[in-house]
């Protein structure tokens, strides 16, 4: 029988799993729900139940047995800082890691080549590496103290400016307002600040609200902010060393305007940069950090 190999992508929204063989052919997709544990403490299952229940999918859209050994299994997470806090992964392979998101989006997104990527969905981060493998990491702070650019940031910064407003006696922003309300099935911003506080409103479910809020004009300054700093950073990674080859990857920049807006900045900042778009998602890097984790040759793979 083949060797299998896995690759998970555990994100704040989902997680995608992807089991592919030694041959580097991919055999199936498999998805669970979000797999970040901020916040988490050590009664948490979130992790492990999203770990195995996308690789547990995958397994079967495969075919593979119940209990089926991996040769390798390499998992990008959210947020990981090299530990787990809560219940520990039970992943089927002697070979198992875990790892930051970023590089394995870096892995994907570059199939493997020195440079740099923006990632922008829930959250946002900028990863780097140069020539000699060396990698740099910038942004990514999460929720409370960073995440510009990303979905959530966006949402967070919009209901912000209504809340403003609101204090304010502002009226300008009061169809918007009425909007977001509708949108997450609340009577009014404050209900919406003690669902979120509460944990009833989960930070995905407000991330959900970006799209909205890029589409209306009023918030276009504070769109191009958190461009702008995302754009700061992919700058600040290349004058540190990095070459000029850049990826965008993530949910937001499914919005072109917002993809522009990047573009724009980093050749304001950075002459000469080259925008490339991404070869393969995350769960497709960390599969190919898989193999490389099982002792194939990535390049021999990719050719």
């Amino acid at each position: 029988m083949s060797l299998v190999f896995a690759g998970i992508d555990g994100g704040q929204s989902s997680t995608v799993a992807v089991i592919g063989d030694e041959r580097g052919r991919i055999l199936a997709r498999g998805r669970a729900g979000p797999a970040d544990e901020v916040g988490a403490d050590a009664s948490s299952t979130r992790l492990r139940e999203a770990l195995r229940g996308a690789l547990d999918d995958a397994r079967r859209g495969a075919g593979l047995l119940e209990g089926s050994d991996f040769a390798a299994i390499v998992g990008g997470i959210s947020g990981y800082d090299g530990r787990v806090y809560g219940a520990a992964p039970e992943l089927p392979s002697a070979r198992a890691v875990l790892l930051h998101d970023a590089p394995i989006a870096h892995a994907g997104a570059l199939a493997g080549r020195a440079g740099v990527i923006a990632i922008a969905g829930t959250g946002s981060v900028v990863y780097a590496t140069d020539e000699t493998a060396a990698a740099r990491t910038l942004g990514g702070w999460g929720f409370l103290f960073g995440d510009e650019g990303s979905a959530f940031g966006i949402a967070r910064d919009a209901l912000a400016a209504m809340m403003r407003a609101q204090d304010d006696g502002d009226a300008s922003l009061a169809g918007e307002t009425h909007a977001a309300c509708e949108f997450f099935g609340v009577p009014s911003l404050r209900a919406l600040t003690r669902a979120f506080y509460s944990g009833e409103l989960a930070r995905d479910r407000l991330a959900a609200f970006a799209p909205a809020a890029m589409c209306s004009p009023r918030f276009g300054p504070l769109v191009d902010r958190g461009a702008g700093r995302l754009a700061e950073l992919v700058c600040a990674a290349i004058t540190a060393g990095a070459p000029p080859i850049v990826a965008l990857v993530g949910g937001v920049f499914d919005d072109e305007s917002f993809a522009a807006r990047v573009r724009a900045h980093v050749g304001a900042g950075v002459t000469g940069t080259q925008f490339v778009s991404p070869r393969y998602e995350p769960a497709e890097g960390a599969l190919l950090l898989a193999y490389r984790e099982g002792g194939l040759d990535v390049r021999e793979l990719l050719s």
